[in-house]
Order: structure tokens, then C-alpha cells, then sequence
């Protein structure tokens, strides 16, 4: 197998490693804990203005010791509780901030727009907004929105922009999500509200946007999950084998039954490849195939340093698959010229 160094300079046309940044945009955790605390207070301000030159000069410095050329920057959602005024005020912030690291580094960073997700018809238009006036190249959003499922049908008119626009739609689980709703089960040690309940929050919004239907309604999206897909992908074979053993449980949404098998959806989404194994590599090419998946970096979080490394690491793979993960399937989802 070529080392990294052989394989980046001999794969023709690849970018090395384009990632996903899908914990916070340059930020450090302190910096969104505040934030988080003055939207929370009744009558707050809004969260102090990143010193962006200053983070993104660490982050390009992080980006070449790790062999990654671009990173898609993304903002994890901490403002679904927010008034619409206040939302819509951050999120213009935040979507502006995002450009504005950008432009400064236009070979380095491309972003996703943030959305006020809670108000579907807000969040349509800050998307349009931020592809068309910011150039942003798709939304961030977490796997739910203040317990509701992103599969409930009041968040279609976000899901219709994004299909119209055809931009990607990253979506990365949140503490607020599972995690909230059963802390009693995730108490004690070995971090299990992140370990258990982040990958479970996306292999729930995900299998109800199979099984409500939201898939078939608007077949033109195009929907990157964080961490590999959550679970689902680990145990997609369930997913079918429940639809054939009760279904009068799987009878499909209102519109009518499901246009394909459960598991047949997996390969039209993406998948970000925190999960840290070659052989968890291996196994999810194998469910979803190579050209689904892209490098995955979870900053400001420390996870993984090596997402890069995890793919020239999988067994199975050719060349030409290795420069897709590595960047070629990123850039055509976000429109960067290589």
C-alpha cells in the first residue's frame, strides 16, 4: 500500500483529504458554552465575535500536520430554543462570520450556512440566503429539533429549499437531542450520553427520514450524516427484516408505501468516516459503497487526527476510491473545483 505521501502525489486530480468540521466552526468549547449561556437568559445579547484570523491560522495549522488541504466549516446547533428575532439575528451573524472565513481563505475553508431550524419557513430562507448572498454551499443542522423528529412534515419547506438548491444538508447530532431525553440511562462513567447517545440521535433522524417518507417526497437531496451514519449502517439488515416480519408496522408514510427496501436509502446519503477502525471502514463501504463517504474531522473536539490515515488504512479499497473519500465525492457535493 502507498504511504500517504505516495498515494497524494500520485492520485491524479484528488484533493487531499477535503473534511467535514462538525462539532463548531472555529471556535473553542468555552467560547460556544457562552454563547449557549446568553441565549438561554431572557433578554440576552448575542454571543461575542470570533477573533476568526486568529482561530483559522491554528486551524490551517492543525489542517497541514494532518494532510488536509480544505474543510467544509459548520456551526453544531445550540439555538433551537431562541426566539425567532434573536435567531434570526445570530444566525445572520454566524452566517456572515462563516463567509468572511472563507473569503480570507478561499483554498482552505468553504462553510455551511447555520439555520433557525425551529422556525421552518426562517430556516428555508437562511439557507437561500446564505448559498446566494454568502456563497455557503449547504446547512448544518442537528438530528433533531427540540424533540421533534426532522422527518415531521413541518419541516418541509426547509427540505424543499434544500432540494431545489441541491445543496448538501450535513446534520450532526446535538446534546439537547437523545442524550436530554434519557439521561437517567446515560449516567456513570465512560461518556455515554456522547459515546451512545450522539450516534443514536443520528441513526433516529435518519430512519425516520426513511420510514416517514421524507426520502421519497423530495428524492433530490442530497444529506450528509456525521459519525459514520450513527448505527444504522452497522445494523441495516434490521431495518428490512422488521418490514418483512410486522408489516402492518412498516406500512409506509401517508403518501403510500416506501419506494424501495429501507436499506436500499443508504447508499443515496453520505457519511462522514469518524469511526476510527479500518475494519468499521471497511464494513460501511460495504453497506453504502466507497463513493459515499467523506473525511470527517469532528474539530474543536480531538476524536480523531488521522481521518486521512483511516482511509489509506482500509483494506479493499482501490486508488480511485481512496481520492473519492479523500475529496473528489466532497467536491462535487460542494462545488470546489479541484
Amino acid at each position: 500500500m502507498n504511504t500517504r505521501r505516495e498515494f497524494l502525489e500520485n492520485a491524479a486530480g484528488a484533493l487531499a483529504g477535503l473534511a467535514f468540521v462538525g462539532c463548531d466552526l472555529l471556535a473553542a468549547a468555552p467560547a460556544r458554552a457562552q454563547a449557549r449561556r446568553q441565549l438561554a437568559t431572557p433578554g440576552s445579547t448575542l454571543p461575542p465575535i470570533l477573533d476568526m484570523a486568529t482561530q483559522a491560522s491554528d486551524r490551517i495549522r492543525a489542517m497541514d500536520e494532518q494532510g488536509i488541504d480544505v474543510e467544509a466549516l459548520s456551526i453544531n446547533a445550540y439555538w433551537y430554543k431562541a426566539e425567532r428575532d434573536l435567531a434570526s439575528q445570530l444566525i445572520k451573524i454566524q452566517n456572515e462570520k462563516l463567509a468572511a472565513a472563507c473569503a480570507a481563505n478561499p483554498d482552505r475553508f468553504v462553510a455551511f450556512a447555520s439555520v433557525a431550524l425551529q422556525y421552518p419557513d426562517l430556516a428555508a430562507q437562511q439557507l437561500e440566503d446564505g448559498v446566494k448572498k454568502y456563497g455557503l454551499r449547504g446547512a448544518a443542522i442537528g438530528g433533531s429539533v427540540n424533540g421533534e423528529e426532522l422527518s415531521d412534515p413541518k419541516f418541509h419547506p426547509f427540505w424543499a429549499k434544500a432540494e431545489q438548491l441541491g445543496v448538501l444538508v450535513f446534520i450532526h447530532p446535538q446534546g439537547s437531542g437523545v442524550a436530554a431525553e434519557m439521561p437517567g440511562r446515560l449516567k456513570g462513567n465512560g461518556l455515554l450520553e456522547n459515546v451512545i447517545g450522539n450516534p443514536l440521535e443520528t441513526t433516529i433522524a435518519l430512519s425516520h427520514l426513511i420510514f416517514e417518507g421524507t426520502l421519497d417526497r423530495f428524492p433530490g437531496l442530497k444529506i450528509c450524516a456525521a459519525h459514520g451514519g450513527g448505527y444504522l449502517p452497522s445494523y441495516a439488515g434490521r431495518s428490512d427484516q422488521g418490514c418483512l416480519t410486522f408489516p402492518n408496522r412498516c406500512p409506509g408514510p401517508k403518501d403510500g408505501p416506501l419506494k424501495k427496501k429501507p436499506t436500499e436509502y443508504l447508499k443515496q446519503l453520505y457519511y462522514d468516516n469518524i469511526m476510527f477502525t479500518p475494519e468499521a471502514m471497511r464494513h460501511l463501504v460495504a453497506e453504502v459503497g466507497a463513493g459515499q463517504i467523506v473525511v470527517g474531522t469532528d474539530f474543536p473536539y480531538p476524536w480523531t487526527k488521522t481521518a486521512v490515515d483511516l482511509v489509506l488504512a482500509t483494506p479493499g479499497l482501490s486508488d480511485a476510491e481512496r481520492a473519492a473519500m479523500l475529496g473528489g465525492t466532497a467536491a462535487k457535493l460542494l462545488g470546489i473545483n479541484a
